[in-house]
């Protein structure tokens, strides 16, 4: 599908939501194949109006760049950026590079559900397995072409393309759709505010529980103490700040949520046996396994 899409040739096509009957809650409203050459292309996500919407958008070739909570991503061929609207995300063309990639945007509270799970588990950039970008193409290539003509058809299309991110951010994930619904919102709650101060009054408020009730249901459902799931949310991005970006070590920390670099770094020592600094070494030469443990 990847291939019949890049034959079809660069395109967008608007979609116009259906009106009266039924809502359909994950809807495709516009999709294209596009190539970006040395040009302004840059996009605010704080400046694209007030009603919420899902954005998919794959590199084939070329690459883009994201600014996403503090974190620069570099969007390389092979990787999906999923974002949702309005957000303090830029995602830009840097001058005198080319980006060519395929979009989708979406809307509807299924498509905003989905795509809050991913961004919760996975972040804004996900690197799918070739059978899943030719679906994520399919879907795209339905649409643009406008073999999905229909209001089923283009929400199947678009539930298409939310569904196969999902299975590969989530679907090897197990237990995670079984969580009770207050923890799942404490779970948000955490992804969502990961570089402020977090404390468990907080958590049970987003839960909508008494703290005590809270803190037995939480640590009877997922395994940890509220506290602990929040630290080890905070290393996990961390860790991926550390490896896939060029943030320095005080950046890293501000994003996690750390007062400053020193508590960081203290406390990244103590959960992974080394600095930050040569963390970030080792594993950009392979060499985490070799890392001295305690």
């Amino acid at each position: 599908m990847l291939s019949r899409l890049i034959e079809h040739r660069h395109g967008m096509r608007r979609i116009e939501p259906p009106k009266g009957g039924l809502g359909l809650f994950c809807m495709a409203s516009g999709a294209g194949y596009e190539l970006r050459v040395n040009e302004v292309y840059s996009w605010d996500g704080l400046q694209r109006g007030d009603i919420p919407f899902v954005l998919i958008q794959h590199t084939i070739a070329g690459e883009g760049r994201l600014d996403y909570e503090g974190t620069r991503h570099v969007l390389l061929p092979g990787r999906t950026m999923l974002l949702t609207f309005p957000h303090a995300n830029r995602y830009y063309l840097e001058r005198g590079r080319s980006w060519e990639y395929f979009w989708i945007i979406l809307s509807g509270r299924e498509a905003l559900r989905l795509a809050g799970a991913i961004l919760a588990v996975e972040g804004p950039v996900v690197t799918p397995a070739v059978a899943a970008v030719d679906r994520l193409a399919g879907a795209c290539l339905a649409l643009l072409s406008g073999t999905a003509d229909t209001p089923g058809a283009v929400s199947a299309s678009a539930y298409s393309a939310m569904a196969t991110l999902y299975d590969e951010a989530i679907g090897a994930v197990t237990g995670y759709a079984d969580l009770p619904a207050a923890v799942l919102r404490a779970q948000r709650f955490v992804a969502e505010n990961l570089g402020r101060k977090i404390d468990v009054a907080m958590l049970a408020q987003a839960a909508g529980l008494s703290r005590a009730h809270f803190v037995r249901m939480f640590t009877g459902a997922v395994g940890v103490p509220p506290s602990d799931y929040v630290f080890e949310k905070r290393m996990e991005r961390a860790t991926r700040m550390l490896l896939a970006t060029d943030a320095t070590v005080g950046a890293v920390a501000r994003a996690c949520g750390f007062a400053d670099a020193n508590y960081f770094s203290k406390a990244f020592r103590r959960a992974q046996g080394c600095s930050p600094g040569d963390f970030r070494g080792a594993g950009r030469t392979g060499l985490l396994k070799a890392l001295p443990e305690g």
